[in-house]
């Protein structure tokens, strides 16, 4: 069925075929075919844009016009797909990086090395999936599925050096800035990952610098448009690493 919506639309004369909207496109609806960029299905497009600022000859943009509806179970099933046809070929696809292909982890498995297993367990990584940009993970992605969802603004892995053993073991995580990048996108993604994924608590990590206070309100901004009231702290770090604050917050 088609509606009047917003959809991706590609400049053909404009687009050199760098595959860098690629993996910008969190649905997977971007491909590149005969060396140029191309809409695999108008359903897998949800109309947000992400993929515009990676495109460095200003071949795509947004209009509104005539379209299949965006279709959010396609886009899972095409995703898992894509992830599946990457596993079995055992190498990136030749389109272009992979950084939006979902991959989930088993936990880490501390190695024996010299300074004991406590020292090792100590640096293991605890991370649990693949991507961790809040631009390029999508609402269907399954390790958000009932999740414990830590949102981290960009820089606080950087300054506080137990990031992975305090606050991602256990969890699902996503990352992004909300100075540098779209707060209303942000806003429209957390909003659909509200509606859909069934996240059961949400740990906010941010700076003490004021532009990171914004991440927790994108967060609340989000919960009230989906309707949804998720458990959320908010755990303020200090630029020296130290933790600062940690206070209860929840979308009225």
């Amino acid at each position: 069925m088609k509606v009047m919506r917003k959809i991706v639309e590609i400049d053909d004369e404009l687009c050199d075929g760098c595959g860098q909207c690629v993996p910008a496109c969190a649905e997977g609806a971007i491909e590149i075919v005969n060396g140029k960029a191309r809409l695999a299905a108008e359903r897998y497009c949800d109309g947000l844009g992400a993929c515009m600022g990676d495109c460095p000859t200003g071949a795509l943009r947004i209009v509104e016009r005539e379209a299949e509806e965006f279709d959010e179970e396609a886009v899972e099933d095409r995703i898992q797909t894509m992830a599946r046809e990457e596993q079995d070929a055992g190498e990136p696809p030749a389109c272009g990086c992979p950084s939006s292909r979902i991959r989930m982890f088993p936990p880490s498995v501390p190695s024996a090395r010299e300074g004991g297993a406590q020292e090792e367990a100590s640096t293991a990584s605890a991370l649990s999936h693949w991507p961790v940009q809040i631009r390029l993970v999508p609402p269907e992605a399954p390790f958000l599925r009932d999740a414990d969802l830590v949102v981290a603004a960009d820089c606080t892995p950087f300054a506080y050096p137990e990031f992975h053993r305090d606050f991602l073991t256990g969890k699902a995580v996503l990352v992004g800035c909300p100075k540098f990048d779209d707060p209303d996108d942000f806003v429209a993604r957390f909003t659909r990952i509200f509606q859909t994924a069934g996240i059961r608590s949400i740990t906010a990590v941010v700076m003490e610098v004021p532009c990171c206070s914004a991440l927790p309100v994108i967060l609340e901004k989000a919960m009230a448009k989906a309707g949804r009231r998720i458990p959320m702290e908010v755990v303020v770090l200090g630029t020296r690493g130290g933790i600062l604050e940690r206070r209860r917050s929840v979308a009225a």
